[in-house]
C-alpha cells in the first residue's frame, strides 16, 4: 500500500514538479499549476480528473475514489491511499493528473508522459 512519502517521491520525479504547502497541506505543482494534494492528514490524495470521467470512476470503485463536497464543482477526485493497489497504480494516477495540468511545452518535451500508459 503506497503512503504519503511514495506520493511525494513519485510526484516530485515528474518533470518541473515542486511541492508547496497550501491550505495547511502538501500540494504538488507542475510549472506552478496544482495537480495533486495530500489532504486528510496525508491518508488520501486529491488529483485532477475530468468531471465527465470522475462520476464513473467513483461509481466503479467507491471504496477507493470519492468527491469531496467542497470540490464537487471542480475537476478533482480523491483517492484513499489505503485502497491504492501499488506504486504502479499510484504512478498512473499522478501521471494522469500531471498531464492535465502540464503546459504543452512539457507534454511536447516528455512525450512518454503525454499519453496514458506512457
Amino acid at each position: 500500500m503506497p503512503d504519503a512519502e511514495d506520493v511525494r517521491r513519485i510526484a516530485l520525479a515528474l518533470p518541473d514538479t515542486t511541492e508547496k504547502v497550501a491550505w495547511n497541506m502538501p500540494t504538488f505543482r507542475v510549472a506552478g499549476k496544482m495537480f495533486a494534494t495530500l489532504p486528510e492528514d496525508e491518508t488520501s490524495l486529491a488529483v485532477r480528473c475530468p468531471k465527465e470521467e470522475r462520476d464513473e470512476l467513483v461509481l466503479a470503485e467507491p471504496a477507493k475514489f470519492w468527491i469531496a463536497a467542497h470540490e464537487a464543482q471542480f475537476a478533482w477526485v480523491r483517492a484513499r491511499l489505503a485502497a491504492v493497489e501499488d506504486e504502479d497504480e499510484l504512478r498512473d494516477i499522478l501521471a494522469d493528473s500531471w498531464r492535465q495540468a502540464a503546459p504543452p511545452r512539457l507534454l511536447d518535451a516528455y512525450p512518454e508522459l503525454g499519453l496514458p500508459g506512457g
